[in-house]
């Protein structure tokens, strides 16, 4: 039997831990489609390095922010309930606009900013904010992470040109089972 990479690892040990706390859901039912989607978002900060002005202070909360309409209703607040990176408490955080986006971390663009997703990315002037999102083309428009199913499973489009631009780095981990956009493609 074929052992299991850290990433595989982590985001199993997630996804049990989220339906642990979801325990009104019946142990027969499988985890939503937003459930898994809150654990890989959970997931990514843990697997993505980000430049030390990321963070305006020691202690500020590692934000993961909702642009949009929120799919993931407690979903999300559920699988960052308690939870650190280093020294940086993990909050959520439903933003309105683009423009509020300060000291987040991780920015989730909903599928309501579909219309935006090019200009979303623009917008954040390569802040070291990780881009997430399940819109159709969202990682050839410059989103760093596109969410996409095939099968009934998720998979992952990485867009490593626009995560460099915004000096984040990106575990080889989190880039091995995923699809690259961009010049890395190509290599």
């Amino acid at each position: 039997m074929a052992v299991l990479g850290n990433m595989q690892r982590a985001l199993i040990r997630g996804a049990l831990g989220l339906m642990l706390l979801l325990g009104a859901a019946s142990a027969a039912e499988a985890p939503t489609e937003f459930q898994v989607k809150a654990v890989f978002l959970f997931n990514f900060s843990r697997f993505v390095e980000w430049p030390p002005q990321a963070f305006s202070a020691a202690d500020q909360p590692f934000g993961v922010c909702i642009l949009g309409d929120d799919p993931f209703g407690s979903r999300l607040d559920d699988a960052v309930r308690g939870e650190q990176i280093a020294q940086h408490p993990l909050s959520v955080r439903r933003l309105h606009s683009v423009g509020d986006s300060r000291g987040c971390q991780i920015l989730y663009i909903a599928a309501s900013e579909a219309g935006q997703v090019r200009q979303i990315p623009a917008a954040l002037e390569h802040r070291g904010v990780l881009t997430v999102s399940d819109i159709n083309g969202a990682a050839e428009a410059g989103v760093m992470i596109q969410f996409t199913t095939e099968n009934n499973r998720i998979r992952l489009r990485i867009n490593v040109d626009a995560a460099r631009a915004a000096g984040l780095i990106i575990s080889s981990k989190l880039l091995r089972p995923a699809d690259i956009v961009g010049s890395a493609a190509r290599d």
